[in-house]
């Protein structure tokens, strides 16, 4: 009879815990839900300078290699690195 009753304090300990367990992921990704919803957007990203008549193209191909390299690392999106590529080739 020990061995019953020790199985059924197991089973009610493990389904005890199991709720507990799933309420707290509730509670937790609402949280977080709250929270992605309440926080401010992403600083705009710097902007890249803006080549003008005294920059050569050698400056130019430096620049446009480091937007290249922002936008792989994911710090800019493809719409922004488009749109400081246009400022940069002045198009």
């Amino acid at each position: 009879m020990g061995i019953l009753k020790t199985a059924a304090k197991v089973g009610v300990a493990s389904s005890v815990h199991g709720r507990v367990q799933r309420r707290q992921q509730m509670r937790w990704a609402a949280e977080d839900q709250r929270l992605q919803a309440a926080a401010p957007p992403p600083p705009p990203s710097p902007a890249a300078p803006v080549a003008g008549p005294e920059v050569d193209s050698g400056e130019r191909l430096a620049q446009l290699k480091l937007l290249g390299e922002l936008k792989d690392s994911g710090v800019l999106t493809e719409f922004e690195f488009e749109s400081e590529k246009h400022k940069l080739l002045g198009l």
